[in-house]
């Protein structure tokens, strides 16, 4: 089976992350051993999980069912709200490593802010920490928003190398975006094509599919890559593992990135990690 090489972007800490990769939620342990095992066997060494997800395990034995080397992957978790403290997140990164199999990881991420918790500054001085010792490659939080981003910066002067967030058509994101790249913090997308048929039967996007003769998903996960994104796309289907890979070989014109920017329904479309979070 050819795989389709990928590109990468280079993240504040050094390593070079795939700018498409995969995304693992809501899979079983059996599930995502499976589909994390055809995933690499057609090009993707992204691989995203997390601690809340309850497959790190599955994830780690398709890993290893791929025979892929360990320096050529990418793996990505995430921690929960209970970690959050300087000296917790050494013991939250220990569980993550031991139940993906890992001795380093390359992305640890803060899951959500949690700010009525107020201690997720805490846990950024961890994953500083953590980096520091080699743990970890690169580290970076999930669903923040601009002024979470811009305490950390405040309070520590460190900023991640990743911010992950909901982020498609629908729900743009561009404050989200512009501050990160005003830091060189690198946006990556969750759920990038949408849930549902919302996005991906959106006739702007079916129209720009038909005249490129490219899926709609395609077309939208080309859309992150030219803006610099990375984005995380999650499928069961091997047929579909290979479609979301294979956004290399054509591009979108200004007029159809206009286009796709115009379907954007502002913040009201995005979870407010304000209230929620875990």
């Amino acid at each position: 089976m050819a795989t389709i090489e990928v590109p990468t972007l280079e993240l504040l800490s050094g390593p070079r992350i795939p700018v498409i990769g995969l995304g693992t939620y809501p899979l079983t342990d059996s599930e995502a051993e499976r589909v994390v095992a055809h995933a690499l066997e057609v090009g993707y060494r992204l691989v995203d999980t997390a601690e809340n997800y309850r497959n790190e395990e599955g994830v780690g034995r398709g890993l290893r069912a791929a025979g892929v080397h360990r320096d050529e992957l990418f793996i990505t978790t995430k921690f929960n709200a209970k970690w959050h403290g300087e000296d917790l997140v050494a013991r939250a990164f220990e569980g993550n490593a031991k139940r993906l199999g890992v001795d380093y990881i390359d992305l640890l991420l803060i899951h959500w802010p949690n700010p009525e918790q107020d201690r997720y500054v805490d846990a950024w001085r961890g994953l500083i920490a953590l980096r520091e010792q080699g743990l970890v490659r690169a580290i970076g939080v999930s669903n923040f928003k601009p002024a979470h981003l811009q305490r950390l910066l405040d309070e520590t002067g460190v900023a991640p190398d990743v911010n992950q967030i909901q982020l498609n058509p629908l729900v743009s994101r561009a404050e989200h975006r512009a501050f990160g790249a005003r830091h060189g913090v690198v946006t990556e997308s969750w759920s990038p094509i949408g849930k549902g048929g919302e996005l991906l039967e959106n006739p702007t996007v079916t129209s720009i599919a038909e005249r490129l003769g490219r899926t709609a998903a395609q077309v939208v996960l080309r859309w992150h890559v030219q803006l610099g994104l990375v984005a995380i796309p999650k499928t069961g289907t091997l047929a579909r593992l290979q479609e979301n890979l294979n956004v290399f070989g054509f591009e979108l014109s200004d007029a159809d990135m206009s286009a796709l920017a115009a379907l954007d329904g502002g913040e009201a479309n995005a979870v407010d990690s304000d209230k929620f979070g875990h």
